[in-house]
């Protein structure tokens, strides 16, 4: 199946809990993958405004991730410290390394960038940083404190 991107609507939800949402305004997620039928394989196309963020700095235990950057430049930060990406640099996150990672775009335009991840069911994700932590279940993500006292809604 071919697609052309601009015909793949852009999503701004995210599942995090309200204390984190602004982290996240503004980021724009197009899944690519999902629009030519990928069952397994994630493929997004993310634009970050100036001073947004992918995501809280976190891991996967079961989900290798890479990114590759498109257009503009993004901060990655780790545990090692700050990074910059510029366009053509890529960047990968192998499953169950606990080496929690965020892009966050501190330039003063937007940063265009492809995600790519396996799809793997019951995956879980953790927060080095903040207090959340996910757990995908058959029908969604259940989203608890550290402790595993559920957010609330």
């Amino acid at each position: 199946m071919i697609i052309d991107p601009k015909n793949v609507p852009g999503d701004t939800k995210t599942y995090y809990p309200a204390p984190f949402q602004y982290l996240v305004a503004g980021r724009i997620k197009q899944a690519l993958g999902k629009a030519v039928g990928m069952k397994t394989l994630g493929v997004t196309l993310i634009t970050l405004p100036s001073g947004g963020c992918s995501t809280l700095r976190h891991w996967h235990l079961q989900q290798d991730e890479f990114v590759y950057i498109i257009e503009g430049e993004v901060t990655l930060i780790d545990t090692a410290g700050e990074h910059l990406l510029k366009p053509g640099m890529r960047a990968g996150f192998p499953a169950g390394q606990e080496d929690g990672h965020q892009l966050i775009n501190k330039s003063n335009s937007n940063a265009v960038l492809l995600q790519i991840n396996h799809k793997t069911p019951n995956q879980e994700i953790y927060y080095p940083d903040d207090d959340i932590f996910f757990k995908e279940v058959s029908d969604g993500w259940i989203v608890t404190h550290k402790d595993g006292t559920l957010w609330e809604s």
